[in-house]
């Protein structure tokens, strides 16, 4: 039982991440070599347009090859698990695509048979390495069932069992269902359906997905019964999983456009995760990549600070806090020390203000300029923390003596995406102390606005406004 939990919590990998990095590499490399082949054998060539031709010749080969591989299904994930089998058809799609383009171009023009022969080599080096290379890694995730998506049912009764019915009679995807989720306790909600067991009320849904893996959860409920599904929804929304109505339950008849569909099974959209798994992994990339040239601009910086802290007060250079993250998970967050070391407030339960004894002389210091925060970048190269996003707060933070959440309908919605070193609340001058309710209300109100409106741009905006917010320490103590 324990090992299934431990297996839970591990995150779930969409396959199409591990497809589309496969192809770009596909691209890339025989794109590459392509064009390398093809100045090459037109190296001797004083004819532009005869280069010119190869070169588009070269492209189309590509291009061609990249869609004969795709033809064959040899992108999709149970195929590159085999990767014997991947190899040699992904190899033969490939050459013959490169073949047709260097035959269909003969036909126009002479061409050199050395071309053929290298592109013969790029693929007889590429295909081998990049197939078994990805099978060597996808065939433990396979087993692990970190493609399978798992899925959580609210709902009961014939609602449930036709959509369970539809998810198991549908082939080609892999998806676990975890259990169900319903308030009603009798016959129009047995304790199980087809093999699946009731594991809970709805209310103890929010914290099932916060302990285990959910990937999307499922509302077989009809839409006729509005006041109930609002009232699942309201509970459900602050979790940063897809949300799905079951569209088996409804009796209405929508344009067949209104639906998305999971095997057999339609669904209609209510709730998004913020950011799909590809962009999830094109955001996890950039932080990681401008965090490390960050911490290598800044370590001058850093260095110095923790000498200042060490120098004026004994104890830790570094603080560690526990803090709220992506999902209501707990992480460790790293600042340098500002405050005396018999002083220090894990919780935050006490705010610091203007003055505070409690903080030291480079304290101040380093909390007006946010040099404190610097070593949140580590942070950031561990996963736990994003460079943009909302600010991770302390467990016991209050705002006017009342805890963030109870301040705050709809708090932990700020917890769909990873927390952030800056965020949009921060540039947008809701930085420092929350002493009051408008303070922590406009710094969620912009979290949200954040969550809603993410993009690579956007945080790139947000890392560009940084350093002029900081400039503004009227709020920072």
């Amino acid at each position: 039982m324990q090992l299934a939990s431990m297996s839970a919590r591990k995150h779930f990998i969409d396959g199409q991440i591990v497809q589309r990095l496969l192809k770009v590499a596909d691209f890339a490399v025989l794109g590459a070599g392509a064009l390398m082949i093809s100045l090459w054998v037109t190296s001797n060539s004083s004819s532009a347009d005869a280069a010119s031709a190869i070169l588009l010749i070269a492209l189309i080969a590509v291009l061609l090859s990249l869609a004969a591989i795709r033809a064959l299904g040899r992108y999709e994930l149970k195929q590159l698990a085999d990767g014997p089998r991947s190899t040699v058809y992904s190899f033969c799609a490939a050459l013959i695509a490169g073949s047709s383009a260097f035959a269909l171009a003969g036909l126009v023009m002479p061409l050199k048979p050395e071309w053929l022969a290298a592109w013969c080599s790029l693929l007889a080096i590429h295909i081998p390495v990049t197939r078994l290379g990805i099978a060597a890694l996808v065939r433990p995730l396979v087993r692990d069932g970190r493609f399978r998506k798992r899925i959580a049912i609210v709902g009961g009764g014939k609602a449930a069992e036709a959509a369970i019915h539809l998810l198991e009679q549908s082939s080609g995807i892999d998806i676990e269902i975890v259990g169900l989720f319903d308030d009603r306790y009798d016959e129009r909600s047995p304790e199980s359906i087809r093999r699946h067991r009731k594991i809970g009320k709805i209310e103890e849904l929010a914290g099932f997905a916060r302990n285990e893996r959910v990937d999307l959860i499922i509302a077989a409920i009809p839409l006729s019964a509005e006041a109930r599904l609002l009232h699942i929804l309201k509970r459900l929304w602050e979790l940063p999983v897809d949300i799905r109505v079951s569209g088996q339950a409804s009796g209405l008849k929508l344009s067949p456009r209104a639906y998305t569909y999971l095997g057999k099974l339609p669904l209609l959209s209510v709730f998004d995760r913020p950011l799909s798994p590809w962009g999830a992994f094109l955001k996890s990339a950039m932080d990681k990549v401008i965090a490390v040239f960050a911490i290598i601009a800044l370590s001058p910086l850093m260095v110095v600070t923790a000498i200042a802290v060490r120098w004026e007060s004994k104890g830790p250079v570094i603080f560690k806090q526990k803090r709220y993250g992506f999902n209501n998970e707990l992480i460790e967050v790293f600042k340098f020390r500002s405050m005396y070391a018999d002083m220090g407030d894990a919780t935050a339960s006490k705010l610091v203000t203007r003055g505070d004894p409690r903080v030291t002389k480079v304290g101040r210091i380093i909390r007006k300029t946010s040099i404190d925060e610097l070593p949140q970048l580590f942070n950031v190269l561990t996963g736990q923390l994003s460079l943009v996003g909302p600010r991770p707060h302390a467990t016991q933070a209050k705002a006017a003596e009342e805890l963030y959440d109870q301040v705050v309908d709809g708090y932990f919605a700020r917890h769909k995406v990873k927390p952030g070193i800056t965020g949009w609340a921060q540039v947008m001058g809701w930085r420092g102390e929350t002493d009051t309710r408008e303070k922590i209300e406009q710094r969620v109100k912009h979290d949200l606005e954040y969550i809603d409106q993410w993009s690579l741009g956007f945080d790139l905006y947000i890392l560009f406004k940084t350093p002029f917010a900081l400039l503004k320490t009227t709020n920072a103590y």
